[in-house]
């Protein structure tokens, strides 16, 4: 009986023990289950989780978020297309890629639903955000906030590319979340709904849709600049390198927004607290002119300069301390900019001239700065050009051999082509009326990079009503957050600079006319005024910041 006994209890034993763990696990998955913010996956109700792709998720508001990248703009909503022209071009309503087919010499822009059309439900510290009279606000999955969840940028991007990784990083970027809660942050919040939720406009006034990505939104988005956009101006700094614009030569956008900024009464602030974004009025030009030794072979002090302003500012005020700078922005067009600011100030949004996508330019947070080349003796009787019959010239272009674009360009077609007019330095002429008479005259002016991918021939040839033809791989055109840059301009990546001209050829006549109207209507945005108009220069450096400000802002 000993052993039977024996038998029997390490039966009982092991039949104890498997309970125990049994019951234990089932305890551990309930536990982590409902008590834990892991279990949890946010996700719409019309989709199963098995149909998103695996991402590494993040806990927000005690809520498991997918990192996932969409290939839509991720606050993007299903809506109604309109039509603005009479020869079949319709342009979409959402914000995506600016999908274009030729088809019988039309192009037509196709609106593509998004993957996130179902709304999600509201996040828990998202509720009661909004008055009860207004519409409530729906939230949607967040990335994490690291540059790992970035898109990589492969070595050489298309435009067409380069749409497409504004929505991916839309997607998959968003700014600090702020230490502690502030009312501008859920005016942002409302401002961002109200421009997804945009109504199809029918009365545009002044501006023409064809040229825009989503013309409905544009419109709504600069309605809610004017009407809520509150700018802060840091009064610290000594000049000549703070508060002290230069506004002559090819740096001159940076100088000309501080001047209009600073004196700006509609939207600057005395009151921090009201402020949507502050303002870091340094000049760029004024910082190399005064402080670069050429002795030192490096720029080093320059950003040690910066880096010191930003802890002052940083050690007087709280404004930049509670979203790290992700609410400050700069304006800066020199050569040096993305360097000299990419330590203290590169979570800003920097409106960069220098606007290149392989030296750390963002899209959807930083903003293009159209380059401007202003003369002393710019002249509003300077505008536009030639009609068509009298634009006898294919293609121009004149400048230093800069950089290693130009001389491939010139060895290929100076003197090659007399439908070509492709030079070097031209002789000097008053007010430079020679080259700007060959812009006028010509069909296409060609605009390729010098030493760094901006060229202030973007902005003249549109002056002069010229088609642009941008040679610039990487390079971000100004604006792009909401202008449809190839409904007005021609890209050609440098590789194929060898057919430039089998290129422009191949562009059917009624094509090149509509383009070339389109850059007639585009002018108005590119224009300086001394006192700024409505959807002038100023007001789209402004807007393009406002936008990206309210597409990547965080609340507590």
């Amino acid at each position: 009986m000993g052993p039977e006994f024996f038998s029997l209890f390490h039966l009982e034993r092991n039949r104890f023990l498997y309970l125990i763990i049994t019951i234990t696990f089932a305890l551990i998955f309930v536990f982590q289950y409902f008590d834990l913010p892991y279990g949890n996956i946010l996700v719409p109700s019309k989709f199963h989780a098995a149909d998103l792709p695996p991402s590494a998720p993040e806990i927000y508001n005690n809520i498991t978020l997918l990192n996932q990248t969409y290939p839509q703009h991720p606050f993007q909503k299903v809506s109604e297309t309109k039509l603005y022209e009479k020869n079949n071009t319709i342009s979409r309503t959402d914000i995506g890629v600016n999908l274009t087919r030729d088809v019988n010499n039309t192009y037509v822009n196709f609106h593509s639903p998004s993957v996130n059309a179902e709304r999600f439900k509201p996040l828990q510290d998202d509720v009661n955000v909004i008055s009860s009279n207004q519409s409530s606000i729906t939230d949607t999955v967040l990335p994490k906030e690291n540059k790992s969840s970035l898109v990589k940028v492969p070595d050489t991007i298309s435009i067409s590319e380069m749409d497409k990784l504004l929505l991916q990083n839309y997607a998959s970027y968003r700014s600090t979340r702020p230490r502690w809660s502030s009312a501008v942050d859920q005016e942002l919040l409302q401002a961002r709904f109200e421009i997804e939720n945009a109504p199809v406009v029918t009365d545009l006034g002044n501006l023409y849709a064809p040229l825009f990505r989503n013309v409905s939104m544009f419109k709504r988005s600069y309605e809610l600049m004017e009407k809520t956009l509150k700018v802060y101006v840091y009064t610290e700094g000594s000049k000549p390198i703070m508060h002290s614009p230069y506004l002559l030569g090819i740096y001159a956008s940076e100088g000309w927004f501080m001047r209009l900024m600073e004196a700006n009464e509609a939207f600057v602030t005395k009151d921090a607290k009201k402020a949507h974004l502050f303002y870091l009025p340094f000049s760029s030009r004024r910082l190399e002119e005064t402080l670069y030794d050429r002795n030192l072979h490096g720029h080093r002090n320059l950003v040690h300069y910066l880096n010191n302003y930003v802890d002052m500012i940083a050690g007087k005020h709280w404004f930049w301390n509670r979203t790290e700078g992700a609410d400050h922005f700069l304006v800066a067009c020199h050569d040096w900019a993305p360097s000299e600011t990419k330590q203290r100030m590169a979570k800003c949004i920097r409106s960069l001239c220098n606007a290149d996508l392989k030296e750390g330019f963002m899209l959807g947070k930083d903003v293009s700065l159209p380059e401007t080349y202003v003369h002393a003796q710019n002249r509003t009787s300077d505008l536009g050009g030639k009609p068509l019959s009298k634009r006898k010239t294919l293609a121009f272009f004149a400048g230093g051999i800069h950089g290693s674009v130009r001389p491939i360009l010139l060895r290929h077609w100076e003197n090659k082509d007399p439908d070509m007019k492709i030079f070097g330095m031209m002789p000097k002429s008053k007010g430079n009326r020679n080259y700007i008479q060959y812009m006028k005259s010509s069909r296409y002016c060609i605009c390729p990079k010098g030493y760094e991918v901006n060229s202030p021939r973007v902005v003249e040839a549109i002056v002069y009503e010229c088609v642009p033809v941008i040679i610039s791989d990487n390079f971000v055109p100004p604006f792009f957050e909401v202008l449809n840059w190839e409904s007005f301009a021609v890209f050609v990546l440098e590789k194929d600079i060898p057919n430039l001209k089998s290129i422009l050829v191949s562009i059917p006549k009624e094509r090149y006319l509509e383009m070339q109207m389109r850059v007639k209507k585009v002018q108005q945005h590119f224009l300086w005024h001394r006192s700024p108009v409505k959807y002038d220069i100023f007001h789209m450096i402004l807007h393009s910041i406002w936008y990206n400000r309210v597409f990547t802002a965080r609340i507590r």
